[in-house]
């Protein structure tokens, strides 16, 4: 937790109210995005008890389990579970732009790429964790055999699997935790570990008229007032209602009307525990929806798009997908995670004052007014490089010889003076021609500028060689893909769970 953080949750408990830790949204809203509240049975990692779909708050769907432990009927959960999802799967791709490659050995070519991508969102992390499972545990899974499943099962776990690795990536939006989302933008006067509690930490930002934060958080960590958002569900509900009514389940007919009857009966209890997050999750979408869209949100988006194009491609061309990564899959994968995150923290800063303000205090940036300049300034090969005098209040770290940035100009400078509170900078780039540069391009007395140490560049990813060449020191090239039998599939459940 930085400083400004600390001091921002200390603020909210005095005023009993949230403060805001961003002035921009930092994640794209889909327009109408795929709200799923999962409930899976306790001690049972990987068995499903209900979740609570759909795009639009007003037309919820409920599908329950009334017997978590028989194989059919979660199967068959699933089945409707698909169906959610692939309708927000087939929705984004209805239409696709062409673009060219402008590096690399494939240069001039052209290729497709999705015009939008599906969005989930879960209300915790929990959830996104019980999709990553309900994926590794379906995935495998075959329509035809000994143990046969429905068709869209084993494909519902490819996407799911898919939709949970691309979570890891920051700044990505297919699959996003509200709780998440809501910490990222809002600081409550709580724990980080208790703002995983959804409805504490709206109670926190949005509490009810006439009542302050904390006891707004208070009030939605007593169960009877607040179920929990899942996945898991309040042990006294379990053993009090739920237990007696599976028990109850079980004794009936098979196929009979007494058992549909107390099929409904578990429904209707599962829905109580569900209709409350339901509402809450909406109302995460309201408040995020109320601040402007970063800058930086759309060039991420596009990541997203383009993994989401490249996992159809394989998909129709039949690629496998592993149960584990090789070793270069693994060091491709990581290297991407770290060049993800990298981008994401300089895109926060550059596109939020709030974020940057970070920065500015562990001196990675610097915000002051330009008190002289020498625009004719030349260097040696007689190349305009204006000198640029700043005065600022911030804690300067930086030493003559630094690079900064300036991303507003889309500028660099060298650092060539640092002392009482002012910096000497030469301008380096973003003025046109150096001979006549374009107007406003060189800075000006009283005007106000900032400078960081990171910028938004692109960076090329290492060479890392084909997996058929991994060298033996990291395993040798990975075995050959053979399709895992139901047992396998059971096994790997287990070991995920």
């Amino acid at each position: 937790m930085s400083l400004l953080t600390a001091l921002a949750r200390m603020e909210a408990l005095r005023s009993g109210r949230a403060v805001p830790l961003a002035t921009v949204r930092h994640v794209r809203l889909a327009e109408h995005p795929v709200v799923l509240v999962p409930l899976r049975l306790a001690g049972e990692a990987a068995a499903p008890l209900a979740v609570m779909a759909g795009s639009h708050r007003e037309k919820p769907r409920l599908f329950t389990v009334p017997q978590p432990r028989n194989r059919d009927l979660r199967f068959a959960f699933f089945a409707d579970l698909a169906g959610v999802v692939m309708e927000a799967v087939a929705t984004a791709q209805l239409s696709a732009e062409t673009l060219e490659i402008k590096r690399g050995e494939r240069k001039g070519e052209t290729y497709q790429r999705f015009l939008d991508a599906p969005q989930l969102l879960v209300p915790n992390r929990g959830g996104i964790e019980f999709l990553r499972l309900t994926g590794r545990s379906t995935r495998f899974r075959q329509a035809e055999g000994e143990w046969p499943v429905p068709e869209e099962v084993p494909l519902l776990g490819r996407w799911l699997t898919w939709f949970a690795d691309r979570s890891d990536y920051p700044g990505s939006s297919v699959l996003c935790a509200m709780t998440d989302l809501l910490s990222l933008h809002w600081a409550t006067g709580q724990s980080p570990l208790e703002d995983g509690n959804l409805a504490a930490q709206l109670g926190w930002i949005s509490p009810p008229e006439g009542r302050t934060g904390l006891e707004a958080a208070r009030e939605a960590e007593d169960p009877l007032l607040q179920p929990p958002a899942g996945p898991a569900t309040d042990p006294s509900f379990d053993n009090e209602v739920l237990a007696p009514l599976i028990a109850a389940y079980d004794l009936t007919e098979e196929d009979g009307p007494a058992r549909a009857f107390a099929a409904e009966r578990v429904a209707k209890a599962l829905a109580t525990q569900l209709e409350p997050t339901w509402e809450l999750m909406w109302r995460g979408v309201e408040l995020l929806r109320s601040l402007p869209v970063a800058a930086g949100v759309p060039q991420r988006f596009e990541g997203d798009r383009q993994s989401f194009t490249t996992f159809e491609e394989s998909l129709a061309e039949g690629a496998p997908q592993a149960r584990r990564d090789g070793a270069v899959a693994a060091a491709r994968r990581l290297a991407s995670l770290e060049g993800a995150a990298s981008r994401y923290a300089v895109q926060r800063a550059l596109d939020d004052p709030l974020v940057l303000a970070e920065h500015r205090l562990t001196g990675e940036a610097f915000l002051g007014e330009v008190v002289w300049t020498d625009p004719d300034n030349v260097n040696s090969k007689g190349l305009r490089r204006p000198l640029v005098q700043i005065a600022t209040d911030d804690r300067l770290r930086v030493e003559p010889g630094k690079i900064v940035h300036n991303a507003a100009r889309t500028q660099k400078a060298e650092v060539l003076e640092v002392a009482d509170g002012e910096v000497l900078l030469r301008i380096e780039n973003g003025m046109g021609n150096s001979r006549k540069p374009n107007p406003g391009s060189i800075p000006e007395p009283g005007d106000r500028m900032c400078f960081t140490t990171f910028t938004d560049e692109f960076r090329p990813s290492a060479n890392l060689p084909e997996p058929e060449e991994t060298p033996w020191t990291h395993g040798g090239p990975p075995e050959a893909y053979e399709p895992p039998n139901e047992t396998t599939a059971e096994e790997m459940s287990h070991e995920s769970a």
